[in-house]
C-alpha cells in the first residue's frame, strides 16, 4: 500500500487551492487525521466545523480528521452532509475554521479537502496550506495536554433560511427543473426550494439520490456533455429554467426555456446588475476569462468593475480588499458578500429564479439583455512545455496594430473586436485556451488562429 504520507505523495495532492487525490492510493484516512492535527496548529484553531459529501469514503476520512483536529487540542463540530457553501455557511454563521471533505466534480475515484478560516476566509498555497502541507510532512507532534471534544450539529435549515432571504423568490409560479447529478444540491436543494413553498416553485428533480459513483452523468455540467439530461427535460416539461449543479453544489449552470446552455458570463451579468440595484455605485469582481459584456455593463449601470486573475483565492481576497459586493467566474462559481464574500451555487440559482419569477418574459428574453458576445468556451490543450508556447503566441501578437497584451494570468491578448487567453493548468500540462469575438466568424477565426498555434508541435 502506497504512503500517503510521504512527501512526494503530499507535493500531489495539496493543489493550488485545496487537496484532492486519488483514494486509496493517494489519500486516505491516515492522512486526513494527520491534515486534521497541522490543520490545528497551522490555524490555531479552537474550535473547527467539519462537513463532507455523498462519496463512499468522505464519512470516514471527515471522522478521521476529527480525531486529528481533537488530538491537537479543538473542538470539532461535525455537521455531516453538506454542500461546500453549507460549510462555509457553518464557517460563518458560527465563526470557526471549517473543512469540507468532497473532490467537488472529480470522478468517482477521487476525494479531497477544501478548507478554510473562520467567517470562510479561504486557505491556499500562499495563505496556509503550503505549512499545512509541511506540518502533514514533518509528522505528528506531542498530543496536546487538552483532548478536544466532538458534537453533531445541523445547520441544513439555518443555511437554507439564510440564503432565501438573500434572495426572495416573488412572482408569478415557476416551474424548475433540478439535475443534482447524484451530488449534495439532492440534499440541499429540497431544503432551500422547500422554503419558497409550491406555490412558487415547482420543482421536478433529477438524480437527487445521493451516489458517489455517479451513475448517471459525472457531476461536472461545465462539460457540455453533462447537461444533455437536463436540457431534454426542460423541454419536455415545459419548464421555465433549468439549474445544474456540481457534486459538492458550489457551482451552478443554467438551461434556458428552450434547453439552451446559458454561459456564465450571463448568470454573472444578471446577478451583478441585480446586486448594483440594491448598492448603486457598488464594485464587482469578475475574472478575466469572463465575457467583456460584464465589466461593460457594470459601468453603465454606475458600478465599478474589478478584472482578477482565475481561483476563488484571488476572486476572495480583491472582493476583501476592494469591499465588493459580488464576484463572478466564467467557470460558474458565484461570490457574494453578504455570504461572507464565499462562493454559492445555489444562491446564484435563487436569484436567477427571483430575477425570472419578476417578469412574464421567458428566460432567454431576460437573458438577451446581458448577452453581448460569442465566446468559445474553455478548451484544454496537452502541452509539453507551456512557457515556450506561450511565449511563441506572445510574439506572434506582439506590436500588431490594436492589439494590447497583458500577464495577468498566463497571457491576455485583446482587441476591439475579440480576445483571448491563454493559461496554464496548475495540476496538469495543459494550456487553457478562452476567446471571445464580437460575432460568431470572428470568435471562431480568433480561436482557430490561436489553437493552430497551441498545437503546431503536436
Amino acid at each position: 500500500m502506497a504512503d500517503t504520507l510521504d512527501p512526494a505523495n503530499l507535493g500531489a495532492i495539496f493543489k493550488a487551492y485545496d487537496v484532492r487525490g486519488l483514494v486509496p492510493e493517494q489519500l486516505d484516512e491516515e492522512l486526513a487525521r494527520a491534515t486534521g492535527r497541522a490543520f490545528v496548529q497551522v490555524v490555531g484553531a479552537g474550535t473547527v466545523v467539519v462537513g463532507h459529501d455523498m462519496r463512499p469514503s468522505s464519512p470516514g476520512m471527515a471522522g478521521a480528521f476529527a480525531d486529528g483536529a481533537t488530538e491537537a487540542g479543538a473542538d470539532v463540530i461535525l455537521i455531516g452532509l453538506a454542500s461546500t457553501d453549507q460549510l462555509y455557511f457553518a464557517s460563518g454563521h458560527l465563526g470557526h475554521p471549517g473543512a469540507m471533505f468532497t473532490a467537488s466534480h472529480n470522478p468517482a475515484q477521487y476525494n479531497g479537502i477544501k478548507m478554510c478560516r473562520a467567517n470562510a476566509v479561504p486557505i491556499g498555497m500562499e495563505t496556509g496550506l503550503a505549512d499545512i502541507r509541511d506540518a502533514v510532512a514533518a509528522g505528528a507532534s506531542s498530543p496536546s495536554a487538552r483532548q478536544g471534544t466532538i458534537e453533531n450539529y445541523d445547520v441544513l435549515e439555518a443555511y437554507a433560511a439564510h440564503l432565501v432571504a438573500l434572495a426572495p423568490v416573488t412572482g408569478r409560479r415557476l416551474k424548475v427543473v433540478v439535475d443534482a447529478g447524484n451530488g449534495m444540491a439532492g440534499y440541499t436543494a429540497p431544503a432551500v426550494f422547500g422554503r419558497l413553498g409550491e406555490d412558487r416553485v415547482e420543482v421536478v428533480p433529477m438524480y437527487f439520490e445521493l451516489d458517489g459513483s455517479f451513475p448517471n452523468h459525472e457531476a461536472n455540467p461545465i462539460d457540455p456533455d453533462n447537461l444533455v439530461d437536463l436540457q431534454k427535460r426542460v423541454v419536455a416539461e415545459g419548464a421555465d429554467i433549468g439549474l445544474a449543479f456540481d457534486g459538492d453544489a458550489d457551482r451552478c449552470f443554467l438551461v434556458d426555456e428552450r434547453g439552451q446552455a446559458v454561459s456564465p458570463s450571463t448568470l454573472t451579468a444578471l446577478i451583478a446588475a441585480r446586486e448594483l440595484a440594491k448598492e448603486p455605485g457598488a464594485t464587482v469582481i469578475h475574472n478575466l476569462i469572463t465575457s467583456r459584456a460584464v465589466p461593460e455593463l457594470v459601468t453603465e449601470l454606475g458600478g465599478t468593475p474589478v478584472r482578477t486573475r482565475v481561483g476563488h483565492s484571488f476572486i476572495k481576497a480583491t472582493m476583501a480588499e476592494t469591499d465588493a459586493i459580488f464576484g463572478g467566474e466564467h467557470s460558474g462559481h458565484f461570490y457574494f458578500r453578504d455570504f461572507w464574500r464565499a462562493d454559492s451555487g445555489m444562491l446564484a440559482a435563487l436569484h436567477a429564479l427571483a430575477a425570472l419569477a419578476e417578469t412574464e418574459r421567458p428566460l432567454s428574453e431576460l437573458l438577451a439583455d446581458y448577452e453581448r458576445y460569442v465566446v468559445s468556451g474553455e478548451i484544454n490543450s496537452t502541452v509539453g512545455d507551456q512557457a515556450t508556447v506561450t511565449a511563441h503566441i506572445h510574439d506572434v501578437y506582439a506590436g500588431q496594430p490594436g492589439i494590447t497584451i497583458d500577464h495577468l494570468d498566463g497571457l491576455t491578448v485583446a482587441h476591439d473586436d475579440w480576445w483571448f487567453n491563454v493559461r496554464p493548468s496548475n495540476t496538469e500540462p495543459l494550456l487553457r485556451l478562452n476567446a471571445e469575438g464580437r460575432d460568431e466568424a470572428t470568435m471562431v477565426d480568433v480561436r482557430d488562429t490561436v489553437l493552430s498555434l497551441i498545437r503546431s508541435d503536436r
